[in-house]
């Protein structure tokens, strides 16, 4: 069955987002971009609420810029045509492959789970990862920790009162003082 996955940039004090909306202390360094490249490649489809989609809309076109780097490139080449379903109750239409989910959250991470694809199911967007953790979806979390504390904003984690046991399967620290961390939930 294909693992759904959680995986974000996050303060030292668990947020995506700092309180003015600002999340600038997230750019990567080279290392740190060549391990989300690593790590998208792992991915066979995208599950991102409204915001996080808007802000990487800037990938669907950043191809025709001639000031990207190579490593930008690659991302680009991979994040373009993966697939993406799209959870807002706003948006009408999305662009480039991505589809406006069709039903609940749940019933589409069902759908995806009985496909016979092999590649992880990735839940961007710290709204949309909460509703899925409240349903007990998500199997892996993976916290990219920045050497920051922002005092508030938009946490990383649901602060809900549930608990949730967890297995750490594996560490990195990059050379610009990010760690990485990866858990596997306890079930």
């Amino acid at each position: 069955m294909r693992k759904v996955t959680y995986s974000m940039g996050v303060s030292l004090d668990g947020y995506i987002v700092g309180p003015d909306g600002g999340f600038d202390w997230t750019v990567p360094d080279e290392e740190v971009f060549r391990f989300w490249i690593d790590e998208i490649r792992e991915v066979g489809v995208h599950l991102l609420g409204r915001r996080l989609y808007e802000t990487m809309l800037y990938w669907e076109t950043a191809d025709q810029e001639s000031s990207l780097d190579d490593a930008e490139r690659e991302w680009v080449a991979l994040w373009n045509p993966l697939p993406k379903v799209v959870f807002s109750t706003t948006l009408s239409a999305v662009q480039g492959n991505a589809r406006l989910a069709s039903g609940s959250l749940a019933e589409e991470i069902e759908r995806l789970r009985a496909e016979p694809a092999v590649s992880d199911i990735a839940i961007g967007g710290a709204r949309l990862a909460a509703e899925a953790a409240k349903s007990d979806l998500i199997d892996e979390y993976r916290v990219v920790v920045h050497p920051v504390l922002v005092g508030g904003g938009i946490p990383f984690f649901p602060r809900d009162e549930r608990r949730v046991n967890l297995e750490l399967v594996e560490t990195r620290t990059f050379n610009s003082r990010v760690a990485y961390l990866r858990y596997r939930v306890a079930r």
